[in-house]
């Protein structure tokens, strides 16, 4: 039996794939201790853990996190991600390393495991020196020396001139990336580490052990990567063989009988209705099917407007029931619902603007599982056109199906306590982190 903590940014599509690891590591008999938000404490309990919760890191809402970090009151675009990055990543980094100080104190752990975002995480391993394990729940954000910087939303380069274009992106990543220098520079001296020579692309994977969400066809098949690197496909607990009880079930549940079903969400950040789900909507309106929007809010089941007689809305929804019984998703581009969606081999829609859903919306439409409206905000004539082509265009579907295929082969959440067991198993020699 290992000791090990596992720690997630307290964020539902950050929690939710590390809870699925932490119940197979349980269930693998290891003791887990789970480090996040207070707010995730029964989902966290229920896969086993122990939770360990935020104290000298603000304990902050994921769906207000204005009134944590004001200076994210009105941001969307490129200045969100990067006072994201700043406010909420680095500059909380050392109160986590206070926290996960204490908790080590009262009882040691032999590995702590990650999410690519947990700079607290990385710090107190460098400090303390035990085995460190990276899960990147995003799409994987990896420096390497192929296609251009993650997150831009770009395909690699096929011809001289993109991948000219992809090398130019690689060189400047240092400049674009030069305001966060100086909030990690101070994040590091708080906690009394010496600067690194690394940026935070580099400084936040582990050189042990790097698990990641996802599969090759969805990395736009890069070779470049390191061999620490293992891909497990989408990471979930095991699907309960109970079916929700009815009594939870959305009152039109019944209604999905016999029909075709289209999915429509914002996922559960920048969750404007106007964004998507108003467009989607309008687009589908007379579409004969019915429109099974998800608001991304617990017990909002309403919008503020009108919906067509063929929309059905919930705050949130039981996928592990759903899923199986949708033709097409309309989606934002989250990670989370996005590998659910083509685990199950539906094609999709994507309206990816800000933070990561660019860079998703590329990916899939790379692998041609989906469409890419190129927009967060698209209006209903986009929405109708990439869904008219998903229904007209058999080869998405087709490879959507390979891609499903693809996920399911890499073992999910239990791959990965394998993979973490491997870890604790092994010695490790203590010293500093030093750039290659």
């Amino acid at each position: 039996m290992a000791r090990i903590l596992v720690s997630a940014m307290p964020f539902t599509g950050h929690v939710t794939p590390m809870r699925a690891v932490a119940h197979a590591l349980v269930s693998r008999g290891h003791h887990v201790r789970f480090y996040t938000g207070s707010a995730f404490r029964d989902g966290v309990e229920a896969s086993g853990a122990s939770l360990v919760p935020w104290r000298r890191a603000p304990d902050f809402d994921e769906t207000d996190l204005p009134a944590a970090f004001p200076r994210l009151v009105g941001k969307k675009g490129l200045q969100q991600l990067l006072i994201n990055v700043q406010d909420v990543f680095i500059e909380t980094a050392p109160a986590q390393v206070a926290d996960l100080r204490e908790e080590f104190d009262r009882e040691p752990w032999d590995a702590i495991v990650g999410d690519e975002l947990s700079l607290g995480a990385v710090l107190f391993d460098e400090l303390e020196h035990t085995h460190l394990a990276t899960v990147a729940v995003l799409p994987l954000h990896l420096a390497g020396s192929q296609g251009p910087p993650s997150g831009l939303g770009l395909q690699p380069g096929r011809n001289p001139v993109t991948r000219a274009r992809d090398a130019l992106l690689r060189a400047v990543v240092p400049l674009i990336s030069r305001p966060i220098l100086g909030p990690l520079s101070r994040a590091r001296a708080a906690v009394d580490l010496p600067a690194s020579g690394l940026g935070l692309d580099r400084m936040l994977f582990s050189r042990e052990l790097i698990i990641a969400s996802g599969s090759p066809m969805l990395d736009f098949r890069r070779t470049d990567r390191p061999d620490e690197l293992s891909f497990v496909g989408r990471l979930a607990t095991p699907a309960s063989p109970a079916p929700t009880p009815a009594a939870d079930l959305p009152p039109w549940w019944g209604d999905l009988e016999g029909r075709r079903v289209v999915h429509v969400t914002q996922g559960t950040l920048n969750t404007d209705p106007d964004d998507l789900i108003r467009p989607a909507l309008e687009a589908l309106a007379d579409l004969d099917a019915l429109v099974v929007v998800a608001t991304g809010a617990l017990g909002r089941s309403e919008l503020p407007f009108a919906v067509p007689p063929n929309a059905r809305v919930a705050g949130f929804l039981p996928y592990a029931q759903l899923l199986p019984r949708v033709d097409t998703m309309i989606t934002n581009g989250g990670w989370g619902g996005t590998l659910a969606a083509l685990e199950h081999g539906i094609p999709l829609v994507i309206a990816g603007g800000e933070l990561d859903k660019p860079e998703i919306a590329a990916r899939v439409a790379w692998t041609g599982a989906g469409v890419n409206l190129r927009t967060g905000t698209p209006n209903a004539r986009q929405v109708e056109a990439g869904y008219r082509r998903i229904v007209t265009d058999p080869s998405v579907r087709q490879a959507a199906a390979g891609v499903a295929a693809e996920l399911r082969s890499f073992g999910g959440a239990i791959r990965a306590a394998e993979l973490i067991e491997e870890l604790t198993a092994e010695r490790r020699s203590p010293g500093p982190v030093v750039d290659a």
